[in-house]
């Protein structure tokens, strides 16, 4: 199934130049539930994440997003489920995104318990808005753009529905989701124009492939974005140092070379960096990318089941 998978990119190449609407982050694997929501509940634990990048650094009007992540396993009336929650910060140009949406994904057993299918559902709502401040300038006619029925003449913020669907299966070796942001591409009511929100889908898989020394793993993945028009791919692989310590470089396609560090301290917090060295001519104006990421899971204790026997044997 991977080996396949692999062959999608190349049926992707008419366009690299991703639209960015939903943002973009280095560390996918890290922020899975961002894009899918049927990954909630998928690692069997309480897990919780809070995010920070800061893109093409001195470039004005640059992209700057943060955000915070939780989900966990739930039996809903014995159903196998995820819950989760995610908060996305996302600032570019005058433009500022900001959106809730919460999470629920159905879990089943496939293949006599080998592995695990979420199908997850979000939905939540996004406010953007655009602000110019102090910010003038010109057009051709010479004035200073307020009659230009695309540019606001002051500050604009409208609210609207989001919706989201995808599905993610996972077993002890292999992941692979599949997922959909945007799914009903709600319009953004502005008093000079209503924007649409794009469609955007994703593919992502990894492998866990064991080496021959077992302090070391080996974990390839590829995360595909597209909107329809163009697409954006990232090739990654990953070495983790017993299990806690991990280094990686990943190649996204046309676009960038992104190099990632990380730790899992004594206390099971995870931290993990990572730097974007633009490979496209805007490395002319920017000194890269950076991007945090701070992770914490803890087991969900299950609570142990008292048994009552009728026979005084067992007292």
């Amino acid at each position: 199934m991977i080996r396949y998978l692999l062959t999608i990119p190349f049926a992707l190449l008419f366009g690299i130049t991703f639209a960015q609407q939903d943002p973009q982050l280095s560390q996918y694997m890290n922020n899975t539930l961002v894009y899918n929501p049927g990954y909630a509940g998928s690692k069997d634990a309480i897990c919780a994440s809070a995010l920070y990048r800061q893109q093409w650094v001195g470039l004005k009007g640059a992209p700057v997003t943060s955000g915070f992540t939780v989900n966990m396993p739930l039996n809903i009336f014995k159903i196998s489920s995820g819950l989760g929650l995610t908060i996305i910060d996302d600032k570019i140009g005058y433009e500022k995104n900001t959106g809730i949406n919460f999470v629920y994904a159905y879990r089943m057993d496939i293949k006599n318990g080998e592995g695990k299918l979420g199908i997850g559902l979000s939905g939540g709502f996004l406010n953007k808005s655009l602000d110019l401040g102090t910010d003038t300038w010109e057009t051709p006619e010479g004035n200073d753009g307020t009659g230009d029925q695309a540019i606001p003449s002051k500050k604009e913020s409208a609210i609207t529905y989001n919706l989201g669907l995808g599905v993610y299966y996972k077993t002890e070796k292999i992941y692979l989701g599949i997922s959909s942001t945007n799914i009903t591409q709600p319009s953004i009511k502005f008093s000079k124009g209503t924007p649409n929100l794009t469609r955007h889908y994703y593919i992502t898989a990894g492998y866990d492939l064991a080496l021959p020394n077992p302090s070391l793993e080996l974990i390839p993945s590829v995360l595909i974005g597209s909107d329809g028009r163009s697409s954006s791919i990232d090739i990654n692989s990953l070495l983790l140092y017993n299990k806690r310590i991990w280094g990686g470089v990943t190649y996204r396609l046309n676009a960038a070379i992104v190099g990632m560090i990380g730790i899992e301290l004594k206390n099971g917090i995870k931290i993990g960096y990572s730097y974007d060295f633009a490979t496209t001519d805007i490395t002319h104006y920017s000194s890269g990318s950076h991007e945090l990421i701070i992770n914490y899971c803890f087991n969900v204790v299950k609570e142990k089941i008292r048994r009552k026997y009728k026979s005084v044997r067992f007292l």
